[in-house]
């Protein structure tokens, strides 16, 4: 009899050099999925930094500026803006709060109906005494933050860049059934 074409079931259908190349393909995968996913760090970086802020009252309170920041995971510009947030926070470590509150989080309504949070990233800052000075809306560069922190630390008025103005207050004599067409 001839060899026969016909293989044995019991035979493995990859040879010793395919499996092992296997391996290291899944592998290779296995290691950039982990470091997609932030290595041993799984949070995301605006996560890390929420989590590490303080509780908004209590940044308001201490005698320190504050920097708000309304943010979500999935917004692009809020995740490009973090290394720069990342790095006011280290660089004014003890002289300037960062407080960061996710808008996918139901916790915070109560502070996104306060603030009129109608677009992200909004930046509210606050002065020593936890009154608001300023409001951002809008991805800001690392030079931009860390002359609105310096600001802040030095009690001096918010740099002129686009798309930063202050927040007016309502006087407290202004009658509740006024509406924006009324004259009296």
């Amino acid at each position: 009899m001839g060899a026969s074409n016909n293989r044995d079931p019991a035979l493995p259908l990859l040879g010793r050099r395919e499996r092992v190349l296997l391996a290291a393909i899944a592998a290779a995968l296995g290691l950039l999925l982990f470091q997609l996913r932030g290595g041993l760090h799984p949070q995301a970086p605006l996560e890390q930094m929420a989590r590490r802020s303080l509780e908004l009252p209590v940044a308001l309170a201490n005698g320190r500026p504050t920097i708000l920041e309304f943010y979500a995971d999935w917004c692009e510009v809020c995740r490009s803006m973090a290394p720069a947030m990342e790095a006011v926070e280290t660089e004014h470590r003890g002289a300037v709060d960062l407080v960061l509150l996710n808008v996918d989080n139901p916790r915070w309504s109560p502070e996104i109906e306060r603030y009129g949070v109608n677009g992200i990233p909004q930046l509210e800052f606050f002065d020593k005494g936890g009154g608001v000075v300023g409001r951002s809306l809008g991805g800001r560069s690392q030079l931009e933050l860390e002359a609105i922190a310096t600001a802040l630390i030095d009690g001096t008025p918010l740099p002129d860049l686009a798309g930063i103005g202050t927040v007016s207050r309502l006087e407290e004599t202004i009658s509740p059934l006024a509406g924006p067409r009324s004259h009296g």
